[in-house]
Formats: structure tokens, sequence, C-alpha cells
């Protein structure tokens, strides 16, 4: 089955469509240059963007997603991950998490930390589902904005990427997700 998706590593091509995801989806984004910075000078940053396939479904956007983390030693942070709004609830998210951890673990990643915002509930789900346990809270990490007041943070950890009674599980989860993501996409 062809995936109406493709990976790819991010690129300064990429940028313009970055931040207009970007805008849309953080109420407080990064600028242009912080991605440019991380995509040219950061040798510890890896970023991925997630590009629908017009020639199977014209109505996808150029860019349906895009992540990144950073490799510090035998961690993973994983500092963001967009998916278009329109487009979320389809499993890209999970998709698009997934390959991060995958491409972590090829770099001999053992453990993969994030934050995510205390009233998240969708992504605290998705990655509790996923094997992520909460080990601590940032307070007041995520600034007030016009909108949103100041938010905790909670700090989850996914151990032992390494190992593969951890990672298989995680495999078989890439798939279950790729084929759902297709499906809906595909189908409607």
């Amino acid at each position: 089955m062809d995936l109406p998706f493709t990976i790819s590593d991010m690129t300064i091509d990429d940028l313009q469509d970055v931040m207009v995801l970007e805008e849309r989806c953080f109420p407080t984004p990064w600028s242009i240059n912080a991605y440019r910075r991380e995509i040219e000078y950061n040798p510890r940053s890896h970023y991925i963007v997630l590009h629908g396939r017009r020639d199977l479904l014209p109505a996808l956007p150029a860019l349906l997603g895009y992540g990144g983390f950073w490799e510090l030693g035998e961690e993973a942070h994983i500092v963001t991950i967009a998916i278009s709004p329109a487009w979320q609830r389809n499993k890209l998210g999970e998709v698009l998490l997934l390959i991060m951890i995958g491409r972590a673990r090829a770099l001999g990643v053992r453990d993969v930390a994030l934050e995510v915002r205390e009233h998240n509930d969708a992504a605290q789900k998705l990655y509790e589902g996923l094997g992520f346990v909460r080990v601590g809270r940032r307070r007041g990490y995520y600034p007030a904005t016009p909108t949103r007041p100041r938010e905790d943070a909670l700090l989850l950890t996914l151990s032992g990427i390494d190992q593969d009674a951890v990672y298989s599980p995680l495999l078989v989860r890439y798939e279950q997700a790729a084929t759902t993501a297709t499906r809906r996409l595909l189908v409607g």
C-alpha cells in the first residue's frame, strides 16, 4: 500500500511551510531563524517533515507535519511535534513521533524525553499509550498568552528504546498507525 505521505529531513526549503504550521499550532511559535539555526548549526538536532502526497490525494497540504529532537548522549529530547490542524486525529502525530523514536534509536539513544502541556490531554494519552511515563513537572514552563494562562509542563520519559522488548512493540504500533492514517486520509 502506498502511503499518502513521505518522510524526509527538514531543509531550509521547508521553512516557509513550517512557519505557517508553527503559527497555527503553537501560541508561542518559534521564529524562522530559530529553525534555520537548528538545521544549519546544531549538529545534535534532527528535524523531519511529513509531506502530503498530492499525487495520491490532491486535497493534502504540501506539509502535513513536522517534528524534531535533540540527541543528548544517550537521551533524545523531543523539542517539537506538529500536525496540520485540519489533519489531526488521523494517527499522523503517532506516525511522526514513532519515526523520531526510530531515528533516535538508530543514533544509539536509550531514552526519549519530552515536555507536554499539563492540560493537553490528547497528547498525554498518545505519549502514555506508547509507554512514556511521567517523571516530573516544570512549573510555569509555558508562558501566558492572550488566550491561555501560564501553564505547567509535565515531563515524560520513554526508557530503554535500545532494548528489543521496548522497541519491538513500537514498530508494531508504527505499522498500525501508518495503516490507519493511510486508510483515514484516502477514504476520508
